[in-house]
């Protein structure tokens, strides 16, 4: 069996900031990750590969040379191989031009290995929030697709996925034939840690990690990149903190239901 996985390196969030001018994210000393979702889709597949251990776990991302490091950590964690799409001309991409660039370096990526039995990715990625690139590849590639997945089982014959999908307000059972799209979700599982082993190993010059340009992809450039990209980002910004809960004082439960119906009745709540 082999699986496919969609990782991307996204800034912490918790260190980000916004370039007032062109409302995009500053990534400039910023300390990268692997989406956190996206380690959920790995661990997932790297789980498939414990049981069955002639699965091969192949990850894909699209992003700038630094990207590497995450792959490198990809490989730490047990994934076989690595490919990145890095080009300046799909930089700047939205998820539109993003997933018509990783549906390039996917197709490219089969060529060279033959085909696929599952792709998995994460729900959405945490600096952008959109969910979008993963329906978007599976719609460009015809493939059934699940999203929010909790869930899973594969049929012996590896033919069909039995999905758990998360709802709202519950869930429900969905059954998908393979070659198939899954959108992964964080209570799924827990990512393992990187070993010694995996790090010396994936940290080696020969690591396989192969880096495609947008021309090795055959990618489309009139549909990647910015000025091929149909949405820009109009404005971020930080959400104002909401204002500190108020505690309602009285000698009593009484008084201070009472001070409370007051103070609704102030701000004409009731």
């Amino acid at each position: 069996m082999r699986i496919i996985v969609c990782a991307k390196q996204v800034p912490d969030t918790s260190e980000v900031k916004i370039d007032p001018k062109t409302n995009r994210i500053i990534r400039d000393g910023v300390p990268s990750i692997l989406n956190p979702d996206d380690a959920n889709a790995l661990e997932e597949a790297l789980l498939l590969k414990d049981k069955e251990p002639d699965t091969e776990v192949i990850v894909v991302s699209m992003g700038p040379p630094q990207a590497k490091d995450m792959l490198i950590e990809c490989l730490a964690m047990g994934a076989d191989k690595c490919y990145l799409l890095s080009d300046r001309a799909v930089g700047g991409s939205d998820t539109w031009a993003t997933s018509n660039a990783v549906t390039s370096l996917i197709e490219k990526v089969v060529e060279e290995v033959g085909p696929f039995d599952m792709i998995f990715a994460g729900r959405q990625a945490i600096d952008g929030d959109t969910a979008q690139v993963g329906p978007q590849i599976a719609e460009k590639m015809h493939l059934p697709q699940v999203t929010y997945v909790q869930k899973f089982e594969i049929s012996d014959d590896k033919k069909v996925v039995t999905v758990q999908r998360q709802l709202e307000d519950g869930y429900e059972i969905i059954e998908v034939p393979t070659p198939c799209m899954l959108t992964c979700i964080k209570e799924l599982n827990n990512p393992r840690y990187m070993t010694v082993s995996g790090i010396v190993k994936a940290c080696k010059a020969d690591a396989p990690i192969y880096v495609k340009s947008a021309k090795d992809c055959e990618c489309d450039l009139t549909k990647v990149g910015l000025e091929a990209s149909p949405t820009v980002v109009f404005r971020s910004f930080t959400p104002a903190p909401k204002a500190p809960g108020q505690i309602i004082q009285g000698e009593d439960e009484r008084t201070q239901s009472q001070n409370l119906l007051a103070k609704l009745k102030e701000k004409h709540a009731i």
